[in-house]
């Protein structure tokens, strides 16, 4: 049995070094046409819960290598199904379509022109966060991988997603909604891989990290309320203006002095504050709007009670009322440690070892999170920055100047189908 279980073991390392060796050639071959597509979609992006003509491009490539295919998916999503015959797991693949609201400075021959409307203006729209790199990339892999189906068992479901930026106010979108329509439990999902490319790492680099990877994220609003009054006499009436500046002041006393740090990251950021007409007039209300960031759940819970805390008792103190909403948002983007570890060879045999980094959390969301609260889910970050580039110095995300190199994206349309594949040998 010992002997058997030995060679049962060296032939699958066998298989999956022959696997992954023959799925670089193939990504190889098809890397034109997955330029070609990210530059469509580059050249024609379109906002959250928009994404209709992304859509048909994409339904019709997963019609034409014969997918069984669902469309208008939480609106405009598209599933692309491949079932090998041949019992096995069932591997989900995710790619997000969305653009965003932001006008693009970036000299290339496909550079967006699009113009659209967003919350009642007139603005550009700019793939700024590489979700034409992740369509097309998944549209890479979805060809591979078909073309491979001989070669695998169970199933496979490639899932384009839209408005993982968020769906528009008053509008329902994204992961979520996916969720809710039943993508993973309808398909009997095991497991998920997504990626997302990054600006600031270079080509040829995957970052990794097992358990919370990305932060959650809570939209806040708080409406402070005084007694408007004539500017030259202040006390007079409460100053919502001057409690506002205290209750921000408290906000960053809730990270700084009242969160345990070295356990995991949390940030409060205002980003809006608005109130008063003019110079000389003490306003009665002032809104102030921001975002929450936190990495640990218990955590999540006690500074949204401490926020609450703060800023009433501060209104409080001045005279004035404070009220606090926080809004529902994305959970913790959290990377099952088992399935985290069991594919870590190979991502080290797709990209190379060297090219491997275990990375820290970052601060920012993902809607991918939503997915891996289901099932066990595994997000990687890609890199898109140009080889020698100093990180410091390449645009961020969601900014009218990034840009990624699209020789990063073959090495995505890899890692895409090895995850796939050896996941499916190490569990059929």
């Amino acid at each position: 049995m010992k002997k058997f279980l030995t060679l049962s073991i060296a032939t699958w390392l066998y298989l999956g070094a022959f696997a992954q060796t023959n799925v670089m050639d193939k990504a190889s071959e098809i890397e034109a046409k997955v330029i070609e597509w990210r530059r469509h979609f580059h050249e024609n992006p379109e906002l959250s819960n928009r994404e209709f003509e992304t859509a048909k491009y994409v339904e019709n490539h997963l019609r034409k290598l014969g997918l069984e295919v669902q469309t208008g998916v939480a609106h405009t999503g598209v599933i692309g199904i491949l079932k090998t015959g041949k019992p096995g797991p069932t591997v989900a693949l995710r790619g997000d379509m969305d653009a965003l609201p932001v006008t693009e400075r970036v000299d290339i021959p496909f550079a967006s022109k699009v113009t659209s409307e967003y919350l009642g203006t007139k603005v550009g729209v700019m793939h700024a966060c590489g979700h034409d790199t992740h369509v097309a990339m998944l549209m890479g892999a979805a060809e591979i991988l078909t073309e491979m189906k001989d070669q695998l068992s169970g199933t496979v479901v490639f899932i384009f997603q839209p408005a993982e930026e968020g769906a528009p106010p008053g509008e329902k979108g994204g992961a979520e909604l996916m969720v809710k329509e039943g993508v993973l439990s309808k398909n009997e999902v095991d497991v998920i891989f997504g990626l997302h490319i990054n600006s600031k790492t270079e080509v040829g680099t995957v970052k990794y990290r097992p358990e919370g990877t990305m932060a959650a994220v809570n939209r806040l609003v708080i409406k402070v309320k005084g007694k408007q009054t004539h500017g030259s006499t202040p006390w007079t009436g409460v100053d919502p203006i001057a409690v506002s500046a205290q209750i921000i002041q408290g906000l960053q006393h809730i990270i700084s002095r009242q969160s345990p740090l070295t356990k995991a990251a949390a940030v409060i950021s205002i980003g809006k504050i608005s109130g008063g007409v003019r110079s000389n007039i003490i306003p009665e209300e002032v809104e102030m709007i921001g975002t929450i960031r936190t990495l640990d759940t218990k955590m999540q819970k006690d500074i949204h009670e401490k926020i609450r805390r703060t800023a009433t008792k501060i209104a409080e103190s001045a005279g004035a009322t404070a009220e606090v909403t926080i809004e529902k948002g994305y959970p913790v983007t959290y990377n099952d440690p088992k399935l985290t570890a069991d594919m870590l060879a190979t991502i080290e045999t797709t990209a190379g070892k060297d090219n491997v980094i275990l990375t820290d959390a970052r601060t920012g969301a993902e809607d991918f999170s939503f997915f891996a609260r289901e099932v066990p889910g595994l997000f990687l970050f890609l890199g898109g920055m140009p080889k020698g580039t100093d990180p410091a110095e390449a645009a961020p995300h969601h900014t009218p100047d990034f840009y990624i190199d699209e020789s990063g994206m073959k090495l995505g349309v890899a890692l895409l189908c090895n995850l796939t594949i050896d996941y499916i040998n190490m569990n059929k």
